[in-house]
């Protein structure tokens, strides 16, 4: 039958496929079980096959990729324009077999087993943390029916919940006190497993060359940098560093028309659990930055006093996120970040490419030139502190 391109609607018992030849003929029409679609793989000769990344499709592109195919995954968002009439399992294969041969696709990069594992390691932390957080709001919610307020903070709890128990005086009954005394040992529980998940996290960060490198990036610690590693894998799928910021929800949303340009709030694309955490680091540079006077801060501080401080901290996210993405493409060490010569000050050259771009209207220099000729204009007041990353 010569088929070129296959695309497969995944599921976890019955798939369906859809094939055409060079041509554009279909060709195939199936629908399969899972122990069938294996054995497909095996007999079919090498052709293109197309996915929507959701579950299971790194392990079925892994099959795949096996026997010879060249497998490319989709966001399911940019295969939806092209389903015809209603939605079923069929029409989804065919949508999937027509956006996989459009040339301005945007592909999807396949994890490796390594990478799973990581992000598995994550995501069951981030639901004990979670889970602490609500077993957390109960205790203090259920304390308040008793006329105990404590303050907010898991410390707090910690701390002053083995007092209440052991205070005679206060309106806890005993029936109450054996209850709040199990939930005070399924806390002391629920820390105990989630310190062991960043035990292992900590492990695998000292293991990581990559991971050491990232760390050295003020606002990344162990914790985000293992998460960077895992999400992104491979750092050259994207052109520049802005691309990888975009990806992570990290610029702006635009909503231009009539030759005019207008900027909204972040478009909060791709993994809300990482970039989470890279906002919630640079929070902490924003603070820190109060206490230091060298460019980066000076520029951190402007922009807190102009802005507010939580465009600061997405702004330093979206700077540290085009650092990684030099970091990991270059295979270079950071020059003057932390644990350098002075924390924060950078030498002018350094990811100076990264920085500049029309979103925040600046001057896009090449690299050439900013090695060899220093700008006579006067920097916008974005750029004043980045030209030196």
């Amino acid at each position: 039958m010569n088929i070129t391109t296959v695309g497969i609607d995944l599921a976890k018992n019955i798939f369906h496929l859809h094939g055409v030849n060079a041509k554009g003929k279909v060709v195939l029409q199936k629908r399969l079980s899972r122990d069938r679609l294996r054995e497909w793989a095996v007999n079919e000769p090498p052709c293109r096959i197309g996915m929507e990344a959701c579950s299971g499709s790194n392990y079925w592109a892994r099959v795949f990729v096996a026997q010879g195919h060249d497998v490319r995954m989709m966001s399911p968002q940019f295969v939806k324009p092209y389903v015809k009439s209603n939605k079923n399992d069929r029409n989804d294969a065919e949508a999937i077999c027509e956006a996989v041969t459009r040339p301005g696709m945007r592909f999807v990069q396949r994890k490796t087993v390594e990478q799973q594992d990581i992000q598995s390691l994550h995501r069951i932390r981030s639901r004990l943390v979670g889970q602490r957080t609500a077993l957390v709001n109960q205790i203090r919610g259920l304390l308040h029916e008793y006329g105990i307020v404590l303050p907010r903070g898991i410390r707090q709890v910690r701390s002053r919940l083995p007092e209440l128990l052991e205070d005679g005086e206060n309106a806890l009954t005993m029936f109450s006190r054996e209850l709040f005394a199990d939930l005070y040992d399924e806390l002391r529980c629920l820390d105990e497993r989630a310190a062991s998940m960043e035990r292992k996290i900590q492990w695998l960060f000292r293991r990581s060359e990559v991971c050491r490198r990232i760390a050295r990036v003020e606002g990344i610690g162990p914790i985000t940098a293992t998460a960077l590693v895992a999400t992104v894998g491979d750092a050259g799928a994207f052109r520049n560093g802005r691309e990888m910021a975009a990806w992570l929800g990290l610029v702006p949303r635009q909503c231009s028309t009539g030759g005019r340009s207008r900027l909204l709030g972040i478009s909060k694309r791709g993994d809300r659990y990482l970039r989470t955490l890279l906002i919630h680091g640079a929070r902490s540079v924003v603070r820190a930055a109060e206490r230091k006077n060298d460019t980066r801060s000076s520029w951190i501080m402007e922009l807190k006093a102009r802005r507010g401080n939580n465009i600061a901290s997405v702004a330093v996210a979206n700077k540290n996120v085009r650092i990684v993405w030099a970091l990991m493409t270059r295979d270079e060490d950071l020059r003057g970040g932390r644990n350098g010569k002075r924390d924060g000050d950078f030498q002018r050259d350094d990811f100076l490419s990264e920085v500049n771009d029309p979103p925040y209207q600046l001057h896009r220099l090449t690299r050439q030139m900013a090695r060899q000729v220093r700008p006579a204009f006067p920097q916008p007041e974005y750029c004043q502190g980045l030209v030196g990353r």
